[in-house]
């Protein structure tokens, strides 16, 4: 088999399998980024509503738009209820304009009567405390049901009654906690809510934000789900950007990300037409996002909204100064004082201190909607005019443009830019040395990666490979060392997009695929290898002999100075005749007898095996060895071709 073409092996040293003996020096490498490695959100595959934010009601608060009309969309009547959408002339806010009217309908008026929610394609019922609240405006005497039961069977595996406190003429909140006294045996299970028909005076009732929420990471209010937050925690993130690639943009002028739309009472939060086919709830808002940041202790690289939509449409020179405006008051939000404007909105809302905030990007992938004359108005007006502004009022932030020196835009430092390359694996093997390129001046994000097209395809014409696969991921490893190896000018890396609903998706290369039932989310390929990559952290890169690969073996060397340990990691891609590499690895000042970690990863059906989630398999083979050094503090092993390694060199012991 072979990965590479003739024409991709221009100017490439051929393969080979002899021994590759690699000499540390002790010093004189460069420093690189105390956060090489984050997270990036997107609401993209419902990987916001129905994926980490944890709300397991799906349309809870019939939000909708011109783009994504209100409807009954996740709703069902209960004994004969019926069941409409109305536009009350008293709202339970002006944000959430629509409620549900619930009649008595074709039930018997004797029947206990009300409605159901299908969650995003299924509820996960366990043994374990669900909260949940619902507004309702109307006359009754009795009380509310709310239960979990099997869409299949009818089984309620839990239910608490909640006794009334409507009115007539007032919206009323209603809380609950529902404790299951079973585990359901699969997801395929709806939310209900039933109250006894003859006790309404009137006929009906009326509700709204109708939501549940299972426990929720480090106990969040609002917060995120668990089993997806914790895979993410594993990950050893530094930062996460948000909120996101072009849910930033929005479908139009009318309608990019409004920071201040997503703050404070959920009954206050409007939502969005989002930009992958569906309306979005905004439940996972601008707090939230922060602590999320908080919890698991990341930076943040906060995404202002630069004037451009991503239907191309981009906002004139002359009228541009109010969302100038708009981005310093909503970075003051974060970081100004309470006794600041809108720092004491802040302080309104629970939060008197300021979070921390040392980056923000200006825009999202500005080359690239409504290009060329979308992109010219970034580069002549829109960039520069954010930027100064920005600057004179906070000199300390970085300032990121969502272009790079790669979209052909000179960023002036101590402005930096932002790198998007979406490849085939081959592409990272042969631009390994591409940022080489960059000079101190030339400081770089790299806010979105991931190998997407098989080799030898089309690329966007061709689509997107239907998951992240093995050799895709020795790819991403080779461009992760890169990034490692020039991490004085890359500020850090993240894949994307990260979530995949198995239900309803529009970008098929994630790196976690999941759905309701949370024992069938699936770590892919490239979770395994970013994983890998990123818990061994080099906080100093250091020279070697030879500087760079001179075979099939990509490499970067290093210290972590927090552990004093010493750190190696290498990728094999393309040995000749498929051979195994042997790898001889030594670390000036590392003595004879010194203890070693090695970590491996390879591929049980090679190059083209993937994580399914249908089966629930994993390809990717993770062996640990100890290895000792040996004369001259030389470590020795072997990589197949295709491999991922990791060394960490235990730190010298002290007397």
């Amino acid at each position: 088999m072979v990965f590479l073409s003739g024409a991709a092996l221009v100017g490439l040293l051929v393969a080979s399998v002899a021994a590759v003996d690699i000499k540390v020096q002790a010093s004189g490498g460069n420093k690189t980024s105390r956060m090489p490695y984050g997270l990036m959100h997107e609401d993209i595959n419902n990987a916001g509503d129905g994926g980490i934010y944890a709300e397991l009601i799906r349309n809870r608060a019939f939000q909708g738009s011109s783009r994504y009309p209100v409807s009954l969309a996740g709703w069902t009547p209960i004994n004969g209820a019926a069941l409409s959408i109305k536009n009350l002339t008293a709202p339970l806010s002006s944000a959430l304009p629509n409620s549900l009217n619930v009649a008595t309908g074709n039930g018997s008026p004797d029947s206990e009567i009300g409605f159901r929610n299908d969650g995003f394609w299924g509820i996960d019922v366990r043994v374990q405390n669900y909260t949940g609240s619902f507004y309702v405006r109307g006359s009754y005497n009795g009380s509310f049901t709310a239960s979990l039961s099997s869409t299949l069977t009818n089984e309620t595996f839990g239910s608490v009654s909640i006794p009334s406190q409507s009115k007539n003429d007032e919206w009323i909140k209603h809380e609950f906690s529902l404790v299951p006294k079973s585990n359901a045996p699969s997801s395929n299970n709806s939310f209900g809510i039933q109250f006894d028909a003859k006790s309404v005076i009137g006929g009906s009732l009326d509700f709204n934000l109708i939501s549940l929420f299972p426990p929720t990471y480090k106990g969040r209010e609002n917060g995120l789900r668990v089993d997806i937050a914790e895979a993410f925690e594993a990950l050893g993130p530094k930062f996460l950007r948000f909120p996101g690639g072009n849910a930033l943009e929005g479908p139009n002028l009318a309608n990019p990300w409004k920071w201040d739309e997503t703050i404070g009472d959920l009954k206050n939060r409007p939502g969005r037409p989002g930009v992958w086919g569906y309306q979005t709830s905004d439940g996972l808002g601008l707090v939230d996002y922060l602590h999320w940041c908080d919890d698991m202790e990341l930076e943040p690289i906060l995404a202002v909204w630069s004037g451009l939509a991503l239907d191309g449409a981009y906002i004139n020179e002359t009228d541009l100064q109010p969302w100038i405006d708009d981005a310093l008051a909503e970075i003051e939000f974060i970081r100004g004082p309470a006794s600041s404007t809108y720092g004491s909105l802040r302080a309104s809302l629970g939060h008197p201190e300021p979070w921390k905030l040392s980056y923000v990007e200006i825009g999202n992938e500005d080359w690239l909607a409504g290009a060329p004359s979308g992109y010219d108005s970034y580069i002549e007006y829109r960039f520069p005019l954010f930027k100064q502004a920005i600057e004179e009022k906070y000199p300390d932030i970085q300032i990121i443009a969502s272009p790079s020196k790669f979209d052909n835009m000179t960023i002036a430092a101590p402005a930096a830019g932002d790198y998007h390359p979406y490849r085939q694996p081959n592409d990272y093997y042969a631009e390994f040395s591409k940022f080489d390129a960059l000079g101190p001046e030339n400081l770089t994000l790299v806010g979105e990666f991931a190998a997407v097209h098989p080799n030898g395809g089309r690329d966007w014409d061709a689509g997107l490979h239907p998951f992240p696969w093995w050799i895709g991921g020795v790819g991403e490893a080779i461009f992760m060392i890169a990034t490692e190896r020039a991490g004085d000018r890359i500020i850090g890396s993240t894949y994307a997009p990260i979530l995949r609903n198995m239900n309803r998706w529009q970008w098929s290369v994630c790196m976690i695929e999941f759905e309701a039932d949370n024992s069938k989310t699936t770590l892919s390929t490239a979770y395994h290898v970013f994983k890998l990559i990123s818990t061994h952290p080099i906080t100093a890169n250091l020279p070697t002999t030879p500087s760079t690969n001179t075979s099939s073996l990509f490499f970067v060397a290093g210290v972590n100075e927090d552990t004093g340990a010493h750190v190696f990691k290498s990728a094999n891609y393309n040995t000749t005749n498929h051979e195994d590499t042997p790898v001889k690895v030594g670390f000036a000042g590392v003595e004879q007898g010194r203890k070693a970690q090695l970590t491996l990863l390879t591929s049980t059906e090679g190059p083209f095996g993937f994580n399914d989630p249908k089966i629930g398999n994993n390809v990717v083979k993770e062996t640990n060895e100890e290895l000792v050094a040996g004369s001259e503090g030389v470590f020795e092993w072997t990589m197949p071709e295709l491999s991922v390694a990791v060394l960490e060199v235990s730190p010298e012991e002290k007397e």
